[in-house]
């Protein structure tokens, strides 16, 4: 795959989430509408780490970073990958 990524032509919402899917890699992937609910729906489907909607390179030092698939797992940074590595217990103590 070219380092620019590829741009596909898809009948309807279902095929091109079919397609963005349709791969081993899972780090980032794009998502441009002017419907927000079409928005949320479609980067809710979308099998990968990070969705930008309407903005390329919208990613941040701030921002936790990662993906899934071959593209890895867990999150950095910070405290979201360390939850990636531990089973949270909850204790919780009742006064008298």
């Amino acid at each position: 795959m070219p380092s620019g990524g590829m741009v596909f032509s898809a009948a309807d919402e279902d095929e091109a989430v079919r397609i963005a899917n349709d791969t081993p890699y899972g780090l980032g992937s794009y998502v441009f509408t002017t419907d927000p609910e079409q928005a949320r729906r479609v980067a809710d489907r979308i099998e990968a780490g990070m969705v930008f909607v309407n903005g390329v390179q919208a990613d941040g030092a701030e921002l936790p970073f990662g993906g899934i698939k071959r593209s890895g797992f867990g999150r950095e940074p910070g405290r979201l990958r360390i939850e990636e590595f531990v089973n949270k217990k909850l204790v919780r103590t009742m006064s008298r």
